[in-house]
């Protein structure tokens, strides 16, 4: 029965050992699953960034396309006579039709 005992605790030694082991080799392919999946993150992290910015570009572009071009006072002058115009020959058109 001793070598019996004996056996088992050997056996049962060697496969802590072997676990142990087997620990250390997965720790080091979750370290290395670790570094790949934060320099993924750091990528995203920069190309959703890089996006962002992009897009912000592109709605300052847009917002000042939509924006009606500035007169200058000539223009704004030149509007006011052409409208003081029609409604002044509009006025006589009226009053000498009736």
């Amino acid at each position: 029965m001793k070598p019996l005992g004996l056996a088992i605790v050997f056996v049962f030694c060697l496969s802590l050992l072997a676990s142990g082991l087997a620990v250390a080799a997965d720790d080091s392919k979750v370290k290395d699953a670790t570094s790949q999946v934060e320099s993924g993150a750091k990528n995203i992290g920069k190309t959703v960034s890089e996006g962002a910015k992009y897009s912000g570009e592109k709605l300052k572009e847009a917002g000042q396309a939509a924006e009606p071009p500035a007169k200058t006072a000539w223009g704004n002058a030149r509007d006011g006579a052409v409208g003081v115009g029609r409604t002044v020959r509009g006025f006589f058109t009226n009053l000498f039709s009736k």
